[in-house]
């Protein structure tokens, strides 16, 4: 192997880079998860990730990826049978209707054509239509990681209540929760999907619910077969301070740095840092004479930026080109965007250097690639940058 200069940068939409801050509180000494330190420490953090996501209910923590705090969320609330309202946004929204339908649920997945977010009136029209509430949740995805679209989860709460409808709503803010505003309590969200390895700036490793009082009863009538995931014992570590299982301790040291981080920064610092950014690489995917995934203001993503290359043209081979010459990891094209787009992750630990420099390797990458783009991308990222500054 050649030794390379210089940092990799790592511009996926997660996992993020992890501060040097958060890894050397990993690194400290594993701790008795049956002591009185360790119980002061899971109380600390529980609380702590509540109210990142602005819940004054329970969290639970499980050793998981975010697949793992999907499937808690379902398990939890539903039976055999029951059906699902879910809309196909992106790849990671078909995935976890998928997965919903192996555990035996009845999916309505309502088709989209994956560049926009989830539209409140579609919700509506589908819930008034159901009057005889055989819709027991509707699941959201907040950001969608492979489009680069969000959805907008107070309209949408609008709507279920406007319908008169009883269904669960259940959102996944996996890559967007630590990095745009998000009201869990406020926005009248049943069960909250989050995990570590995005705007929290952790690795992989942690999946998150915050779960209403409305859900924490459904779970009581609840007959999907649960163990690992039954949320209960897990609740009962923000009072005790003690999990069911064995947990992940130096995850949960990196946890309370990176909250106190966060806190020192002071969320809105953080949510304008991250619109900022997203607005500075829409700007030079334009000024690239690029198409966003995404076609509609209102839905833009805030962490992440998808970008669609002429036809005729291969993201993955840009993708490659950007990595074999400026050592730089960018998103691949999830699902049907497989070849047809490359993904620009900007949330987590980033200040504008670091966007700046992500940016002048991919202009430099696509020019290498033989994509046609105008030159005027990163000058119009810079510019934007200078002008907020």
């Amino acid at each position: 192997m050649t030794y390379r200069s210089g940092r990799h940068f790592l511009q996926i939409p997660g996992p993020t880079n992890v501060p040097e801050r958060v890894l050397r509180a990993m690194a400290a000494p594993t701790i008795d998860h049956r002591g009185a330190e360790f119980a002061e420490l899971a109380r600390q953090v529980l609380a702590g990730a509540g109210k990142l996501c602005g819940a004054a209910g329970p969290v639970a923590l499980y050793p998981s990826s975010g697949t793992g705090a999907w499937e808690a969320a379902l398990v939890n609330t539903l039976s055999p049978g029951d059906r699902v309202l879910a809309f196909d946004t992106g790849h990671f929204a078909s995935q976890w209707a998928r997965m919903a339908s192996k555990l035996g649920l009845d999916v309505d997945l309502v088709a989209g054509d994956w560049r926009r977010g989830v539209q409140p009136e579609q919700v509506y029209q589908k819930l008034a239509a159901d009057p005889g509430h055989q819709v027991k949740a509707v699941t959201i995805v907040h950001n969608e990681t492979s489009t680069g679209s969000a959805s907008q989860i107070p309209p949408i709460r609008a709507a279920i209540d406007r319908a008169g409808h009883p269904a669960l709503l259940l959102v996944d803010a996996i890559s967007s929760l630590g990095s745009v505003d998000y009201r869990h309590d406020e926005w009248g969200v049943d069960v909250t999907i989050w995990s570590s390895q995005k705007g929290m700036m952790l690795p992989p490793g942690l999946g998150l619910n915050a779960v209403s009082e409305k859900a924490l009863a459904a779970s009581g009538d609840a007959r999907l077969p649960r163990s690992y995931w039954d949320w209960p014992p897990v609740l009962a570590a923000a009072d005790t301070g003690a999990f069911p299982y064995t947990p992940p301790t130096n995850l949960l040291f990196g946890l309370r740095e990176a909250l106190t981080m966060l806190d020192e920064e002071g969320l809105p610092a953080v949510f304008a840092r991250h619109e900022r950014h997203a607005e500075a690489t829409r700007r030079a995917v334009r000024g690239w004479g690029l198409d966003l995934v995404c076609q509609h203001p209102d839905d833009y993503s805030r962490t992440l930026t998808a970008v669609l290359v002429p036809d005729g043209h291969d993201a993955d081979r840009v993708r490659q080109v950007i990595l074999d010459r400026f050592d730089m990891s960018l998103g691949t094209g999830l699902g049907r965007l497989a070849g047809r787009a490359f993904r620009i992750g900007h949330l987590g630990d980033l200040n504008d250097l670091s966007l700046a420099g992500a940016l002048c390797g991919v202009e430099m990458g696509l020019a290498l690639a033989g994509v046609p783009i105008a030159p005027d991308g990163v000058r119009a990222a810079l510019g934007y940058l200078a002008e907020t500054a």
